[in-house]
């Protein structure tokens, strides 16, 4: 039988650049079929099941789902900081010019979309749940694009990249300004001194990543008992850790190409299996057409695209940024598109915002939708593009053979 079976699949399938995404997919599917099956509710019950340790003062026990949302996730979190470190030292976003761009994109993808929530459901009972479109699933947002294989531009994942970051930043200061019952101001200077520290290392010249990842570790900790989400824990760990203007490898480059298959393959796709398990009950699509199920849809998978695309756009005529290299405006729509997969964070933001259930249940389905959506009119707005523009090369390199 073994003959039938070729080997190289599965090294050829771990070096691909849409291996992790679609192992992302494949998870998607697993967990909304076992929430819908006989074994949904003892799913549920494990994501509920508190591990760790708990010791006087030191409180590390929770439920398998906090696990993997603030713990694997923080790693995920690292390696997306160590990619935009390394691109602002000396990549796509090394310029002011260039970097400004994202920080645009992400401010009018969250004020739009917010803003049309806001519009639909003005007066209502479900007003406070502004922020829920505001949110860009990072994992699948990038997950998707990473489908498209090695020919997406290197600065369109950078540009999706960045403007992600900065749009989880913005939602966790809504989260915490808006959202939180409260935030340990002690906790969050005790991780800020540790990130001084560490700050303090990399001036020094210490190269070690045991120096650097050990009191990360200190700093997910602290930020995590402070009420902020605990990910950004590894953005703030992967901004100390240092580089080096030669070739040689640095400490930034090894952890990085180090954690990518990692991330890719395993803490992906387990983050999609814990938080996808959405069951569909009675009433679901009939939550579609409320004001809260419309001024989701609407606001991820219109507001999204068009926040990014206006903003963009209007920042390049302002002269305050430019387009990356090789990225088109039918780019950054199809760009925007997918950064209206809200998934987590949507979600997470939604539970914050209802206490009724009736109403957690219309949001979560109508975040499902606007999110696949997003997701699949992006994902063939992109191909589309990029086949375009592989057609417009292959004719221009005709042209200059004859």
């Amino acid at each position: 039988m073994a003959k039938f079976i070729n080997l190289k699949v599965f090294p050829d399938f771990f070096r691909s650049a849409s291996g992790g995404g679609i192992l992302l997919f494949i998870s998607l599917g697993i967990s909304l079929l076992i929430a819908n099956s006989p074994w949904g509710d003892a799913f549920a019950r494990f994501l509920e099941t508190e591990l760790g340790y708990e010791s006087g003062s030191v409180h590390l026990r929770y439920p398998v789902l906090l696990w993997v949302n603030d713990g694997l996730m923080a790693i995920f979190f690292l390696l997306v900081g160590l990619e935009i470190k390394r691109e602002m030292l000396e990549g796509e976003l090394s310029s002011l010019r260039k970097a400004a761009l994202p920080v645009f994109a992400a401010i009018g993808g969250m004020l739009v979309p917010a803003g049309i929530y806001a519009l639909v459901n003005q007066g209502s009972a479900t007003a406070s749940g502004w922020g829920i479109p505001m949110a860009t699933d990072i994992a699948f947002a990038i997950g998707l694009l990473s489908l498209l294989g090695s020919r997406v531009p290197v600065a369109l994942k950078i540009f999706l990249t960045a403007l992600a970051i900065v749009d989880d930043l913005g939602a966790i200061v809504v989260i915490a300004v808006f959202y939180s019952s409260g935030v340990e101001v002690t906790y969050l200077l005790y991780a800020f001194g540790i990130f001084l520290f560490l700050l303090v290392l990399n001036r020094l010249g210490v190269t070690s990543l045991f120096f650097y990842l050990v009191p990360g570790l200190f700093i997910w900790y602290f930020i995590h008992h402070s009420g902020v989400h605990a990910t950004i824990a590894g953005v703030l760990t992967a901004l100390a850790i240092p580089t080096t203007p030669d070739e040689k490898e640095s400490p930034l480059e090894y952890l990085e190409h180090a954690l990518t298959k990692p991330v890719n393959f395993l803490i992906m796709p387990i983050f999609a299996l814990v938080n996808t398990n959405i069951r569909f009950e009675a009433g679901m699509l009939e939550g579609l057409f409320s004001p809260l199920g419309i001024g989701i849809v609407l606001g991820l998978f219109l507001g999204k695209p068009l926040g990014i695309l206006l903003s963009s756009w209007i920042a390049v005529k302002l002269g305050v940024s430019s387009l990356p290299a090789g990225v088109t405006w039918k780019m950054v729509a199809g760009m925007g598109l997918l950064a209206g997969i809200g998934f987590t964070m949507s979600i997470f933001i939604a539970l914050l915002s209802f206490s009724d259930l009736s109403f957690q249940t219309e949001a979560k389905f109508s975040i499902l939708i606007a999110s696949l959506l997003s997701g699949l009119v992006g994902y063939f707005m992109l191909k589309a593009s990029l086949n375009q523009q592989t057609a417009a090369a292959q004719t221009m390199d005709e042209e200059v053979r004859r």
